[in-house]
């Protein structure tokens, strides 16, 4: 394929995807096959022997891999006249390679294949990590111990809590990611340099070992839009100034204004408890615990980027009718280095009909979760525990259809709790019809908290989301996002249902952004209703006093566009800026920034997730 084709391998089936949908729903209302296989129920335990039967509790196996390939080898859904069943018993099930699901691994006939965890939810946990073991003594607390350096790690996790990679200045809180430096303008012509950061002069110290460091920053001076992760080349001490391994996604210094940033991972900065240091070329990893000593401590490594990998083989023949139920995902990893999107349009190296879109979308590098989705139909993933991410907990890339996403708690996430990533505008709408209700999505953006949403939607439409909490956000709770250069029907965000919300703790350390968010949505005239929100609470949004962006913090920002919607019974905390931005081109009714807001018609006892929710959540 040349750099210039007009079309990706995504977009040139996309106008044959509506085809395949009808096909996987005609394979699901077939009639009952003769001599189709009777039910079967098969039994995964920690204690298992890959080499016992499976069949019964006593002679469970050992991995879902082994009950995968039992079905898949075996052919036993191929001929489905009731649900296939994998039991997973309580207890921690390593994973040192993503588990893959396939075409091959579809439910049929209008049945399921079904992994669940047979003793209640989140007993059965994927553990994506591996514990570091070997410890010894270095100094000031501080202990050491080797590992593969084949096999780097980007985050490092201390009895399931989150350590921090060591930094400078050191964090105010574990809950906060301030408080940073400012870079500043070294001379005039250097305004617009996106890999070169100058600091204050005294704010480094020359003693300093950067051979390793990185910079987490949120670039583009004024802009606290997003944040990069970026590997140091070399410093310069005697001029304050740092060159960048990869370009930020924008300049150090905009409008005069500096950009705020920490360094990371240099043994100089280890200094408090909960950190660590990562010496990638002497495959050494330094830590100082969190209580002062490492007995009886569990410090685990990640060993995968992704857990589930759930991937058909194209948007013709996609994997279908699975259900994942109960199962707690808990731990993988992060990345070298990170940036949102290219930036500029074209960038992708691939022509596209709206070019501006390579700059909203992940990095291919980057479009992964704990959980990543790929050619896609009717999966479910219900009373999941998915914890403890490097990046995105469930991340559905390109083309799904008919996702649920239910009755799940999301806790101490990388980047964002789910993301669905749908195609380029106007190349084929290749994700729509999911279902995220009822859940709890609990401290989201850890590691990158520039852009960091509970549930972030792009280029998809026809979505229920219902009975969402999210809390604890550097930016966002909700958003959906397209471009607004693109033209009606070239955008897919319409029918998109958003009821029962509930957003706290949202915009904790960024600016111009919304606890709600759209961006570039139907932004063209007549702006027909097209989306609606309705029944929605949003706490304070109060960023820390660091952040410099004019444009302030919203409850509701329609951003670049942002039309089309029917907005209803939707009360703010405290703000910054407004509690509602937007163009006049949506309908609004009964909102507490409008005079007559009647509390009476809010549904307070509806909003969040209901009392059936499978985990305890109260209090937080």
């Amino acid at each position: 394929m040349s750099k210039r084709t007009r079309r990706t391998a995504f977009s040139a089936v996309a106008g044959v995807v509506a085809a395949a949908l009808v096909t996987v729903a005609a394979v699901q209302l077939n009639a009952q096959p003769a001599g189709a296989v009777d039910c079967q129920t098969f039994w995964v335990s920690p204690n298992g022997d890959d080499n016992a039967k499976g069949t019964t509790e006593n002679e469970a196996w050992k991995t879902v891999t082994r009950a995968r390939d039992e079905i898949r080898n075996k052919h036993l859904n191929d001929r489905m006249n009731c649900d296939i069943t994998v039991n997973l018993k309580a207890g921690e099930y390593p994973v040192t390679s993503s588990i893959d699901f396939d075409q091959q691994d579809s439910g049929k006939n209008g049945h399921r294949v079904i992994y669940r965890s047979v003793d209640g939810p989140g007993k059965a946990n994927l553990e994506g990590a591996e514990e570091l073991t070997g410890w010894t003594p270095y100094k000031d607390g501080i202990y050491k111990t080797s590992f593969d350096k084949t096999k780097p790690f980007y985050t490092l996790f201390e009895d399931g809590k989150r350590a921090t990679n060591a930094r400078y200045p050191n964090r105010a809180t574990p809950d906060t990611w301030a408080p940073y430096m400012t870079s500043i303008l070294y001379e005039e012509d250097k305004m617009d340099v996106h890999n070169w950061l100058w600091g204050k002069p005294g704010d480094w110290d020359p003693t300093w070992d950067m051979s390793q460091a990185s910079v987490t920053i949120w670039s583009g001076g004024s802009w606290s839009w997003f944040t990069d992760t970026i590997p140091l080349l070399d410093t310069n001490f005697k001029k304050t100034q740092t060159t960048l391994k990869y370009f930020t996604r924008f300049a150090m210094v905009n409008s005069r204004g500096g950009s705020r940033y920490y360094f990371q991972n240099s043994l100089s900065f280890l200094d408090q408890p909960g950190e660590y240091y990562v010496d990638f070329k002497g495959g050494e990893v330094y830590y100082k615990p969190m209580n002062g000593t490492m007995d009886g401590v569990k410090v685990m490594r990640p060993t995968v980027k992704t857990v589930l990998n759930l991937a058909g083989k194209s948007p013709q023949d996609r994997l279908h009718d699975v259900t994942f139920d109960g199962l707690g995902v808990q731990y993988s990893d992060f990345v070298s280095w990170y940036r949102v999107g290219w930036n500029a349009p074209g960038d992708s190296g691939v022509e596209h009909k709206y070019p501006e879109y390579d700059r909203q979308i992940e990095l291919p590098r980057d479009q992964f979760g704990a959980i990543t989705l790929t050619n896609t139909s009717n999966i479910d993933l219900s009373r999941m525990h998915i914890s403890d991410t490097g990046y995105t907990g469930v991340f559905m890339l390109y083309a799904n259809d008919h996702t649920r996403i239910t009755d799940s708690l999301l806790e101490n996430i990388g980047n964002d709790g789910i993301k669905v990533e749908g195609g380029w505008p106007g190349e084929g709408d290749l994700t729509n019809h999911h279902t995220f209700s009822n859940l709890f999505i609990d401290h989201i953006g850890e590691l990158v908290p520039g852009d960091a949403a509970g549930i972030e939607l792009m280029d998809t439409g026809h979505n229920t989301v219902t009975n969402v909490e999210v809390k604890h956000s550097a930016r966002y709770g909700i958003s959906l996002e397209s471009r607004p250069e693109v033209q009606d029907p070239d955008q897919y965000e319409g029918g998109n249902t958003f009821k029962y919300i509930k957003l706290e703790q949202m915009g904790l350390d960024s600016g111009d952004m919304g606890a709600f968010y759209t961006y570039g949505v139907d932004n063209q005239e007549p702006h027909p209703i097209q989306n609606t929100v309705d029944q929605m609470v949003i706490g304070d949004v109060i960023p820390d006093p660091s952040m410099p962006d004019a444009g302030g913090t919203r409850g509701v920002h329609m951003d670049a566009g942002g039309c089309g919607f029917a907005i209803s019974n939707v009360q703010v905390g405290k703000v910054t800026d407004q509690k509602y931005q937007s163009y006049k081109c949506n309908t609004v009714s009964n909102v507490d920034w409008e005079t007559g807001f009647d509390t009476s018609k809010m549904e307070y006892d509806k909003i969040g997730v209901l009392p059936s929710f499978p985990y305890d959540v109260a209090g937080r």
